[in-house]
């Protein structure tokens, strides 16, 4: 008797495994987008591509999704294809923002679908219960590591002297960060001496390793501001101090052109891409291994729906994921993608330990790392009261030419 009870739960095992998509699905409550509200707070960045504009997409079941980033014309046109819609259906409402509206997105209506599509994976975590990590897969890692852009200051120094360089290192790496962060050569807005700033630079890596030793590390962002002979040069004049990353060495404009020759005359890791938007814009960089990190990140590169096919692209390549950062909701968005990637993660974090007066939970960060949380969805819990509502879209609005093949995908008109 007890054989056979085996064998029969056995038998049963594969058709309960294949049930367990379709119980997914069937806890999702039918239910369709109300309404789109736009807030913006009162800290707004107005730089387009790093804008912390919230917005909370609503249901008929009830169920308030939150999404961070865009501009209020952008999200009101892309509001308009949501309304009405299934919000489950995430990959659809993405082809249809992105083929609709004659033109293909540029890098500001991309941030702004990004917002969104944040959003619709936070209904989709509230309804089954579950946090985004746990729907993509489940975590990894224990936790992501991070550094600070500006770093750690160390405490005063007595008589009022200056703190070293060492001093500076120990702070940072102390507070839990993996990496200490410098410009190449930053000077302000005054007069810009390539060849100068250049040398700067290489005195300031070797004054670095020396108070970092021989196991610290450290990065540089060149911030694009150099040409391809300019940027070769500073990558080989840094390159016996072993930065941990070169970040953005080029000019965005040549840089299809420029980093692949830049990969085969250094040495250093190059990390690029917190100015790119799809996975078509970078592709061949990836698949040919000429960056080593990929800085792209959320919203920009038109949220999870896309972020995800990102990583399966970088994974495949054995290339490191190291997201600009962007606002608290997209980081928190992030830890979730990122904390079920396999492959090497860092993470640009300047929130610390900081209070958001309108977002009561958003990250969970301790002593230089971020933690991915159980909360369901994204996590984030929102405070309206210190925003002002800026826009809100309750009427579909539809692109007049929408095509679809015989079995009901989107194509392109």
């Amino acid at each position: 008797m007890q054989r056979r009870s085996f064998l029969k739960s056995l038998a049963a095992a594969p058709a309960a495994c294949l049930a367990l998509p379709r119980l997914a699905e069937a806890a999702l409550p039918k239910t369709t987008i109300t309404r789109v509200r736009i807030y913006q707070p009162t800290d707004l960045n107005p730089t387009f591509n790093q804008s912390n504009m919230l917005v909370t997409v609503e249901t008929e079941a009830g169920i308030t999704g939150i999404g961070e980033g865009g501009l209020k014309d952008t999200l009101t046109q892309c509001a308009g294809s949501l309304i009405g819609k299934d919000p489950f259906k995430i990959e659809a409402l993405w082809q249809e923002e992105y083929m609709a509206w004659f033109y293909p997105p540029g890098r500001e209506k991309q941030d702004a679908m990004g917002a969104l599509d944040l959003a619709l994976w936070d209904i989709k975590g509230k309804a089954l219960g579950l946090p985004i990590h746990q729907i993509l897969g489940g975590a990894v890692r224990t936790f992501c590591e991070t550094y600070n852009t500006g770093n750690v200051r160390p405490p005063a120094v007595p008589g009022g002297g200056q703190p070293t360089m060492k001093d500076r290192v120990q702070a940072t790496l102390g507070a839990g960060y993996k990496v200490y962060r410098i410009g190449a050569a930053d000077s302000g807005n005054g007069p810009w001496d390539v060849r100068a700033r250049l040398l700067q630079l290489a005195k300031d890596a070797k004054e670095l390793r020396e108070a970092l030793g021989s196991t610290g590390d450290w990065s540089v962002d060149f911030h694009q501001r150099f040409e391809y002979a300019d940027a070769l040069r500073g990558c080989r004049l840094i390159e016996e101090y072993s930065p941990y990353l070169v970040e953005d060495p080029v000019r965005d404009e040549h840089f299809l052109e420029d980093i692949p020759k830049l990969r085969t005359m250094t040495a250093v890791p190059i990390a690029a891409g917190e100015e790119w938007g799809w996975r078509w814009d970078f592709n061949k960089l990836v698949e040919n291994h000429d960056i080593d990190f990929n800085r792209c990140t959320l919203p920009n590169v038109g949220g999870i729906t896309e972020y995800l096919k990102i990583m399966a692209m970088c994974e495949t390549h054995a290339v490191g994921m190291v997201p600009h950062f962007t606002g608290p909701v997209a980081t928190a968005a992030l830890v979730h993608c990122l904390s079920t990637y396999p492959g090497t993660v860092l993470f640009e974090y300047n929130y610390g330990d900081r209070k958001i007066p309108y977002l009561p939970d958003y990250t969970d960060f301790k002593a230089g790392k971020l933690y991915p949380n159980e909360r369901p969805g994204l996590g984030v819990t929102l405070d309206t009261k210190p925003l002002t509502m800026i826009g809100e879209v309750t009427q579909p609005v539809r692109h007049p030419q929408i095509y679809s093949r015989p079995d009901g995908s989107l194509t392109h008109w």
